[in-house]
């Protein structure tokens, strides 16, 4: 499981101030830290896809938050009617961990708390009635888990530092949310049983 659980403590207390920026009628934020948004591009068709560029300086997991362009929740404006997420993405990854990456993990959640299931919509391109494959520059594999949760895995390759990896796959939603989270994680390059994963904190949340 990409995230075994998620807690309040301090984790993004001294994260540097957010980056964010607007594309496809949305906005992407790095606003809780351990990873740099530099670019967000493109109108998400598969011709234009939304083009996501960014520096992931850890090997813990981080959470990129998109939410509609116009959501505003300091005005308590989260009735706002929602709309139909159709979104190809490219999603471009700088490693600045230090460290090889051997695999890398994303996952789609609606609430930052809780593995996004099946009935809510939310899904890496599962509404589509002719999914496109998932593609990757540096991995050969991959697997689309869309049960009890919502996980893309890459494996079988090699992301060594400052390396930069590509990423292509879609994000629909028929019921869109104002706000949702795509969680990534990269794995190291290790032998022997996989260390448990650091958990996240969403501060003020």
């Amino acid at each position: 499981m990409l995230l075994a659980g998620l807690t309040a403590a301090g984790l993004f207390a001294t994260a540097a101030p957010a980056a964010t920026w607007r594309a496809a009628g949305l906005t992407f934020s790095d606003e809780f830290g351990h990873f740099h948004l530099i670019s967000v591009s493109g109108s998400g068709s598969f011709a234009d896809p939304v083009v996501i560029v960014e520096e992931i300086n850890t090997v813990g997991p981080i959470v990129l938050v998109i939410r509609d362009q116009d959501y505003r929740p300091e005005l308590g404006n989260q009735t706002i009617l929602p709309k139909v997420i159709s979104l190809s993405v490219i999603k471009i990854v700088i490693n600045r961990s230090g460290l090889p990456w051997s695999a890398f993990d994303m996952e789609l959640r609606e609430e930052i708390n809780t593995p996004s299931p099946y009935g809510d919509g939310l899904s890496f391109g599962q509404m589509e009635a002719f999914p496109r494959p998932l593609e990757s520059d540096h991995f050969q594999v991959w697997e689309n888990l869309h049960e009890p949760l919502d996980r893309i895995t890459f494996y079988r390759g090699t992301v060594q530092p400052d390396a930069t990896a590509q990423f292509r796959f879609d994000i629909t939603d028929p019921t869109a949310k104002p706000e949702f989270y795509l969680l990534q994680e990269p794995r190291l390059l290790v032998a022997g049983p996989r260390p448990l994963r650091r958990q996240l904190a969403t501060a003020g949340r």
